[in-house]
């Protein structure tokens, strides 16, 4: 699974992301080594914990990110997070897991507080991504999962990956994350100067700018700006060397304005028109996703009430096969309590594990159920994706049709000026010529005076 992790301090707004209602389902798998039971009760106790030293980002907070289509045990979440804790020295540390659902993708969030309550010092957490990298190497091996090429060389990754900023500012202009990346970098590989480049992204709603601090950025139809380096996965230097400088062009703002002067009329009422189309498409989808989260969700409530009321009717049972009074006595020198004791035990065990395992199944099923129905709604987005790309496209046809019609137009009155000018002068010419051949006689102006001869 993929594993990204962080050294943070704000633990109320990491509390608020972890209980957000946006996801589907939020589950509290665990909160061990705090007073409190509670995820933002036990953000406090860090926070007031860290007051005591001078560590500034005392939470790690790691995403444990299985494979999309996988349904993937608790135990092996388990497993991943007590490998993570034996690599980086985070055993007996306080932490909580929780676990998200949403768009039927199932992942889990751990965070530990990185305060040792004993000694009063921050655990040092070196080389913690390389070491985590090799933990997510580990877990795709030995769970027989397909390894992105990321992780068998680092040279190789996914460059369509993005950061949570970049997804947010994505998600604004109402954009795909991982498409917007691809396709911003097809633009890249088929173009070979900053023309045909700016051409490429022009059709399909980018437009290429000047940014403040940047260099080279890219406008979205909606204004959203991003940078062009961080979209293709390449250095400023190797952008600049493929495009020239970009001091000629338009800035950011002039370019939002050149938007909403010359390309927005043409296409906004399209786009409009596709959008509430795509909406209209995507409502009873999402309210069919609403409803069977909410009916998931019931149905997980459910169980955990059966087994809970379960496991307290075996609890009793078990804890009167233990004689008490004199009888328990006579079992306890005749060995019978510790035999009924471990039996107990044993029989304790294997209750939680088919508890656990029907709840395994219950998820796996209402996964698989969500995405199918997530299917349904990707293949939708893609097509208003199609709408819209060919607007763009025709958008950006149509603008350089009119600047092609504008140039031969200049090009042709500078031609009429050219023949005007020709002509004007070849006429003044001829003129001049004529008076200079004209017979002098006695009309002829440049005659002398007459002397009467």
């Amino acid at each position: 699974m993929i594993i990204k992790a962080s050294q943070r301090s704000g633990g109320t707004q990491l509390g608020l992301h972890l209980l957000k209602t946006e996801n589907e389902q939020v589950e509290i798998h665990e909160v061990s080594g705090f007073v409190s039971e509670t995820v933002m009760g036990a953000m406090k106790e860090a926070q007031a914990m860290a007051m005591g030293t001078r560590c500034k980002q005392y939470l790690f907070s790691v995403s444990l990110n299985p494979p999309e289509t996988e349904a993937v045990r608790v135990e092996v979440f388990e497993g991943a997070i007590a490998k993570i804790e034996e690599r980086l020295g985070l055993e007996g540390q306080p932490r909580m897991v929780v676990f998200h659902e949403k768009e039927g993708r199932r992942h889990a969030h751990v965070v530990w507080s990185r305060i040792d309550a004993e000694t009063m010092t921050a655990k040092q957490l070196s080389f913690y991504k390389s070491k985590l990298q090799e933990v997510s190497r580990e877990l795709f091996l030995d769970n027989g999962w397909k390894m992105p090429r990321g992780l068998m060389a680092n040279g190789e990754r996914d460059p369509r990956n993005f950061t949570l900023a970049e997804w947010q500012q994505a998600k604004r202009a109402g954009l795909n994350s991982q498409d917007l990346k691809g396709m911003v970098q097809d633009c890249w590989a088929v173009s070979d100067n900053r023309e045909s480049f700016a051409r490429a992204l022009e059709e399909r709603g980018l437009y290429l700018a000047k940014g403040d601090r940047r260099g080279y950025v890219a406008v979205t139809y909606e204004g959203e700006v991003f940078a062009l380096s961080r979209l293709i996965d390449k250095k400023a230097k190797d952008v600049t060397a493929k495009l020239g400088k970009p001091d000629d062009l338009l800035s950011v703002e002039a370019t939002k304005a050149r938007i909403a002067n010359e390309i927005a009329p043409r296409v906004s009422s399209y786009i409009r028109e596709a959008k509430q189309n795509a909406h209209a498409v995507m409502k009873p989808l999402k309210a069919q996703a609403t409803a069977m989260a909410e009916r998931h969700r019931a149905e997980r409530d459910k169980q955990e009430e059966g087994q809970k009321q379960r496991w307290q009717a075996e609890t009793r049972e078990r804890a009167d096969r233990l004689r008490k009074g004199f009888m328990g006595l006579w079992d306890r020198l005749t060995g019978d309590y510790q035999k009924t004791q471990k039996s107990n035990e044993v029989e304790a065990f294997l209750a939680l594990q088919r508890d656990r395992e029907q709840r395994q199944v219950l998820i796996a099923a209402q996964m698989a159920e969500r995405q199918r129905l997530q299917q349904q709604i990707e293949q939708a987005r893609e097509r208003h994706a199609q709408q819209i790309f060919a607007l763009h496209r025709q958008a950006a046809s149509y603008r350089q049709m009119a600047e092609s019609q504008r140039t031969q137009q200049q090009a042709g009155s500078e031609r009429g000026n050219v023949r005007s000018e020709f002509s004007r002068q070849s006429s003044g010419r001829g003129e001049s010529e004529r008076g200079k051949d004209q017979p002098r006689g006695r009309t002829s102006p440049d005659r002398g005076p007459d002397l009467g001869r």
